[in-house]
């Protein structure tokens, strides 16, 4: 099976997920090959999620026969009707062989992204096509080139979107469609006195809501495009219909949304001129940990026990795909949580990627409370701080913030009962985005040490949690 070029491996036969050859771990998915056909695959952990892809990279998957070598493929030339954004994560290939072509999902998101429909809704979209590509090696060469014929293949389709042989009225062609551009820029003045590129910023049209709500979207159409090194963009094909124009930037927290409503007509070439995103910011920064980009993925990813292991993933960048690393939190911190120490502590080592429960025995987990510790000079009076927290996953998790006291009966904070993307238990680095902001009232700051406790309240389950993007300490405007 192969999805990537550093995510290819031989998979395991079904009669291999099956007792007396399987044994399943911590739910159906995920099986503990014991006695599988192929002997070389023993001790390793099969679970469909690990081979989960974001859609702006599942353009191309599939399989590759040795004897004889020949490759079966699926090619999705364009994202267009998938739901979510290009950050929504679905299923591409598994045991069987199977090969999915994922249109509509819950999966990174939970329910947020199953489409409800009123009495009597109209609605109608077209789904793919999508383009089944099979391809040989007969003169016996390495059959692995196999994967690199459908790569250029997958190309060649992705210049030919949309397609012309499509005989549905429905299906729009590429004079019925049009086109938006413009430049995009990011101000934040306790950055740079000038507005800055947003490169490499993820733009794109859906249909209208409010800012951020592209990710939960799941009816219409969506057209996205990454900015260049000076923040330009271009959306080509783009259905005709009302959107509206969305953003956000790597590196910067927020969401970009444009308040006009676009309407695209056949023909359409729609210049922008210079678009200016202003994210979040009250007042200087203090202290961060993370990278503002939706993903743990700078944070400390744990090795895996070895008894559960995919060497697929073994030194990988996508180390966070290996199974029962929400188990190793309690093996790191076997007495007390995790406490991180402004000036000393580095994120990519001391931060754990996901805030997960303990487990105390079989059946009980209990919350876990996380500690950040940073020293004041001074402490503004009657002012008003701003603690920036975004989340990059949530799955029936409860975030409790406390200033200084973490025995007082109400957190100072609280996000409620949030998210169902599973990302935990999927092997995700993220699911869908949150962003809090919260104001800190400076007599709950103290000159010298201050600690901030965070909860995760909601304990019933290994897999309820939540993944961390990015957090930061403002000072008061003028500070």
């Amino acid at each position: 099976m192969a999805l990537a070029d550093n995510r290819q491996r031989i998979i395991p036969m079904p009669d291999d997920r099956l007792p007396p050859r399987g044994q399943q771990l911590a739910y159906p998915e995920a099986v503990l090959l014991v006695d599988p056909i192929n002997p070389d695959l023993r001790g390793e952990v099969d679970d469909k999620y690990q081979y989960s892809c974001e859609d702006q990279y599942n353009n191309v998957h599939g399989w590759i026969s040795s004897d004889p070598p020949v490759g079966f493929w699926q090619i999705t030339p364009s994202d267009e009707f998938r739901t979510g954004g290009p950050l929504k994560q679905n299923l591409t290939s598994h045991v069987g062989p199977t090969m999915l072509a994922m249109f509509l999902s819950a999966h990174y998101a939970g329910d947020a992204l199953s489409p409800k429909f009123t009495n009597g809704e109209y609605w109608k979209k077209v789904h793919g096509p999508v383009f089944m590509y099979l391809n040989s090696s007969w003169d016996g060469s390495d059959p692995t080139m196999l994967w690199e014929d459908a790569k250029v293949q997958m190309m060649i389709e992705k210049e030919s979107w949309p397609y012309d042989f499509v005989l549905s009225e429905d299906f729009q062609k590429t004079e019925q469609r049009g086109c938006v551009s413009g430049r995009l820029l990011v101000r934040d003045r306790y950055i740079d006195d000038q507005d800055l590129y947003a490169s490499g910023a993820y733009v794109g049209l859906a249909l209208p809501g409010e800012a951020g709500s592209w990710q939960r979207e799941c009816k219409g159409y969506q057209f996205w495009c990454r900015a260049d090194v000076d923040g330009s963009f271009y959306i080509r094909n783009i259905v005709t219909g009302n959107y509206n124009l969305y953003a956000w930037v790597p590196g910067f927290i927020g969401d970009y949304k444009l308040d006009a409503t676009l309407i695209i007509t056949s023909g359409d070439d729609i210049y922008l001129g210079d678009l200016v995103y202003e994210p979040p910011r009250d007042g200087p920064t203090m202290w961060e940990i993370g990278v503002p980009d939706r993903s743990a993925a700078e944070f400390y990813v744990p090795d895996p026990n070895l008894n559960y292991i995919n060497k697929l993933y073994i030194n990988h960048p996508d180390r966070f795909r290996q199974y029962g690393l929400w188990e190793r939190y309690a093996e790191l911190y076997p007495n007390s949580d995790l406490v991180y120490t402004i000036g000393q502590s580095d994120y990519n080592t001391d931060w754990f990627f996901a805030h997960v429960n303990r487990r105390t025995d079989q059946n009980t987990y209990q919350p876990t409370t996380w500690q950040i510790k940073f020293n004041l000079d001074s402490v503004t009076p009657n002012s008003t701080y701003r603690f920036r927290v975004a989340l990059a996953s949530s799955a029936l998790a409860e975030l409790q913030v406390f200033f200084n006291d973490q025995d007082r009966g109400v957190p100072h904070f609280s996000t409620g009962l949030i998210g169902r993307d599973n990302a935990i238990a999927r092997h995700g680095i993220h699911g869908l985005y949150w962003l809090f902001n919260v104001n800190v009232d400076s007599a709950w700051l103290a000159q010298g040490v201050n600690t901030i406790y965070l909860k995760q309240a909601r304990s019933q389950s290994p897999f309820q949690g939540l993944m961390y993007d990015y957090l930061r300490l403002e000072g008061p405007c003028g500070c």
